[in-house]
């Protein structure tokens, strides 16, 4: 809850308390002395914060008592009788209002990242890309070529004013809620949140050039969806592009205030077998594989200053890497055949092309959420599921024998990725967003199983943590200590390799 929000809040159950004051005249003092106040707060509260639809009651509840509290002031004395079940309504609607504005305040709130745990200050920056080599398949674009934004967080020389908001394009909030089936004012709040980077700053003279790491959000989720993360990693002196995938997001707006949402989803449908659905899910990854290669050539050109930018030089291109959740994750793998890239991690992403071509032979790492590798342990243990629980699961027993032999092929390239230094691990107590920002924007997402019981900070901090770790040893030749076992510091890491 944000001050003025909570002065607010405070004066408006002050407002209901001084109801009950039975003395006339120190109740009438009270309440133009407290209305008052709440309606500076009010005041403040809009033109510092920002208006919120979920404080509406405040907002009716304040100016109402200021106005009947004006009204008794300036009135000649009089006797006024009111029953006292309408009193008594009265104050429980009130009650009732308070009560329901702050559950609101607590599932929807304005809520702060956690700090990068780097040393240099971030700055961002997006980009607009055309692919004019291939036809757009999942949509119409203004060119009719594949065409993707992309954001940049990067260590910043210095930065002045107020940070960049966590999501500047605040016309797809509308969409993001309806991504969550809720009504599109929903989100609305997340348009105050604030991101730890600045914009458009110079990039940092600390190093002479920056590791790049491409990343890439999960089916029907956004590049903003990474903030934490890319925020975290460029604090620490990496280059973080985060591509926007058009069409696979809920939403992304483009210059001139084009909005493409998520049409992939047309590929899937429960009327069909289990390889249409693969092959399917392997068209959509070839697309997405595809993009990282064609991001990854623009920062060529930008390196070499074809593309003009202010990371012109900047960039250390011998050192990639790439990492995604979900089918972004399996992106990553993907991805990690091309030779420009030397390592990469899959968040909580079962992989797809898997008989295309033989294991990766470079370092990768594999993080699962405990609910995936719950799923992976019984694939390795044979498990056999009975009727009620295929009924119960909503499947049949000829798709989960088909979804059994390709995880089977899955755990194998896992296991293969640790001989070139890669490992398996998951985490404890957490579920397949956790990997995402998704788990800082509301608590009911966690009491609902959404999100797993892992508090976000922690799990955010865990994460970011291996994930530096592991992009340190391979693209910068150091650290590496945490990938070697268990460490006491995060004892909800497990390492899953042996188990597997």
């Amino acid at each position: 809850m944000r001050f003025f929000e909570m002065l607010l809040f405070l004066s408006s159950a002050c407002l209901l308390a001084l109801l009950f004051i039975v003395n006339p005249r120190i109740r009438r003092s009270a309440l133009l002395l407290t209305s008052g106040a709440g309606s500076i707060f009010l005041v403040i509260h809009l033109l510092v914060e920002g208006y919120r639809v979920q404080l509406l009651f405040l907002y009716g509840f304040t100016l109402l008592m200021l106005i009947l509290s004006l009204i008794d002031a300036f009135k000649t004395p009089a006797v006024v009788q009111t029953s006292r079940i309408r009193r008594g309504l009265g104050r429980l609607f009130i009650a009732f209002g308070l009560i329901a504005t702050g559950c609101f305040l607590y599932v929807f709130p304005v809520f702060n990242f956690p700090e990068p745990t780097g040393g240099l200050k971030v700055s961002t920056q997006v980009f607009h890309f055309i692919d004019s080599s291939r036809e757009e398949t999942f949509g119409t674009t203004a060119t009719g070529k594949r065409e993707m934004m992309v954001q940049v967080w990067y260590p910043a020389q210095a930065g002045s004013g107020k940070y960049a908001p966590f999501i500047p394009d605040t016309r797809i909030l509308r969409y993001m809620a309806a991504n969550y089936g809720l009504p599109g004012f929903t989100f609305q709040h997340l348009k105050y949140v604030s991101s730890h980077a600045y914009s458009g700053a110079e990039v940092s003279s600390a190093q002479t050039s920056y590791p790049l790491i491409l990343a890439n959000p999960g089916f029907g989720s956004s590049r903003f969806l990474h903030t934490s993360q890319a925020e975290n990693l460029a604090s620490h002196g990496y280059i973080v592009a985060v591509i926007d995938h058009t069409f696979n997001t809920f939403a992304t707006e483009f210059p001139g205030g084009r909005i493409t949402t998520s049409t992939t989803n047309d590929l899937f449908s429960p009327d069909h077998d289990y390889r249409t659905e693969s092959g399917n899910r392997n068209k959509l990854g070839k697309v997405l594989t595809d993009d990282v290669a064609f991001v990854l050539d623009q920062f060529e050109l930008i390196q070499s200053g074809q593309f003009p930018s202010r990371f012109k030089g900047k960039m250390d291109l011998n050192h990639v890497g790439v990492f995604g959740h979900s089918i972004g994750g399996a992106t990553a793998y993907d991805a990690s055949f091309d030779t420009r890239i030397t390592a990469g991690i899959d968040l909580d992403g079962g992989l797809y092309r898997l008989r295309d071509r033989e294991g990766l032979q470079k370092p990768f790492l594999f993080i699962h959420s405990e609910s995936e590798f719950e799923q992976l342990k019984m694939v390795r243990n044979n498990r056999v599921y009975t009727d009620a629980e295929l009924e119960r699961m909503g499947s049949t027993r000829e798709w989960m024998d088909q979804v059994t032999e390709d995880k089977k092929l899955e755990l194998r390239r896992m296991r293969e990725t640790v001989g070139e230094g890669g490992q398996v691990l998951y985490i404890e107590n957490t579920e397949h967003l956790n990997f995402t920002d998704v788990q800082f924007i509301s608590p009911i997402f966690k009491i609902l199983g959404i999100t797993g019981k892992i508090a976000p900070e922690r799990a955010s901090s865990v994460i970011n943590a291996y994930m530096l770790d592991f992009f340190d040893m391979y693209l910068k030749n150091q650290g590496g200590n945490l990938l070697k076992g268990p460490d006491s510091r995060f004892p909800e890491m497990k390492f899953a390799t042996p188990l597997l």
